[in-house]
């Protein structure tokens, strides 16, 4: 079998990356090009195949978000559409399985649609919060769409796509993965985990005020969690003269969550990660003011939460300090909150609890693989 697999940022790489391992231990034989970064690499390497599987571009040529990011990068952008197809035409593969990046996947679903190519689609957009009448097109181009909330579970069936599976989340399966390859490690009460995001864009918003929260409180170590795909040199601007509670420690986010006794986290996939590891939290985010303006219509009132552990948990476990309220009075008290108050934290433990248990259990990836290896034609 021929596989195209695009996934274009660093969640969808760890999610690429447990994917590629299933297939590949499943079905060593299948013939794989796909879009990823060093994740996905890693697990080609460390998985046996026979089959010939090829990196056509890495996710850092690919990480655009924001209205006004996109558009100051069209260029790349519409580069990067155009070498996708051409190079689908040329590999012709069975299937195609786009990872999340629905800006960029969902139109590449059309195209694929439109030659008559089978398309799987894991990690469904979120369509019930924004952008609802995207749903119209999806049904048409996608022959599965595997979702990984339990919260989706009535949107899709209220608006009858029958495509739709549940999967559970990967997130269970990686984690889990990570405790039996590492050695039990103990937390320390003197470490915070600063999780500044996976973009610059990110990182120039949010680390300014987790180094003023480090040069606060000296009493702490402070590991910043870094991407050698961005550099060192790009974080070390941000850390103030003087400071030396500070340390960047790049792909090792796991090792460093596991030992965590609070965090600070960029709002995305690492929230969840987060509370996979017991560690109380606080959520920010913020991005440029026509953005934000902009998601705010979209959005509308459809969503009360931006944190995957607050949306699951229909309540809020965590607190979200977005935008105007990502501040530095905001951050410290809500810091105090998780280092001090100790009946917070444990309430906050207790309640990751109760969102591990909607999670569906492990096995996301092997859920993936039986609805990618289906046998079936691809609808007309």
């Amino acid at each position: 079998m021929k596989l195209y697999i695009i996934s274009g940022e660093a969640s969808g790489d760890l999610h690429g990356a447990n994917l590629l391992r299933a297939i590949l231990s499943a079905y060593p034989d299948t013939e794989i090009r796909y879009w990823g970064g060093d994740r996905m690499m890693q697990a080609v390497s460390d998985t046996p195949h026979t089959g010939e599987v090829t990196m056509v571009r890495h996710i850092r040529d690919m990480a655009f978000m924001g209205f006004v990011e996109v558009l100051m990068h069209l260029k790349e952008v519409f580069g990067n559409i155009s070498l996708c197809k051409k190079d689908i035409l040329e590999f012709n593969p069975d299937t195609v399985v786009f990872i999340d990046y629905p800006g960029f996947n969902l139109k590449m679903a059309k195209f694929t649609h439109a030659r008559g190519v089978r398309n799987v689609y894991y990690i469904s957009p979120q369509i019930w919060a924004w952008k609802k009448g995207r749903i119209k097109s999806m049904r048409r181009d996608l022959d599965s769409l595997c979702y990984i909330l339990p919260t989706e579970r009535k949107f899709y069936a209220e608006n009858v796509f029958p495509q739709a599976v549940y999967v559970g989340h990967p997130l269970l399966d990686e984690v889990e993965r990570y405790r039996h390859s590492a050695n039990v490690v103990e937390k320390k009460s003197d470490i915070v985990a600063l999780m500044p995001g996976s973009r610059r864009h990110e990182l120039k918003r949010l680390l300014p005020l987790m180094m003023r929260l480090a040069k606060r409180h000296p009493e702490y170590r402070f590991k910043v969690t870094g991407m050698t795909l961005i550099g060192e040199e790009f974080y070390r601007q941000f850390i103030p003269e003087g400071v030396t509670n500070v340390e960047i420690v790049f792909d090792k986010t796991y090792d460093i969550l596991a030992k965590s006794f609070a965090a600070i986290v960029c709002s995305g996939t690492a929230t969840l990660e987060t509370a996979l590891f017991g560690v109380p939290q606080v959520v920010c985010y913020q991005t440029d003011k026509i953005s934000a303006a902009i998601a705010r219509r979209l959005i509308a009132n459809r969503i009360k939460y931006v944190s995957l552990v607050n949306l699951i948990a229909d309540k809020p476990v965590v607190c979200e300090l977005l935008q105007d309220d990502y501040n530095f009075e905001r951050l410290e008290d809500e810091f105090w909150a998780i280092t001090e108050d100790h009946d917070r934290r444990q309430a906050m433990i207790d309640d990751y609890r109760n969102v591990v248990s909607e999670l569906g259990g492990e096995g996301a990836s092997k859920r993936v693989v039986d609805q990618i290896f289906r046998k079936e034609e691809p609808r007309q």
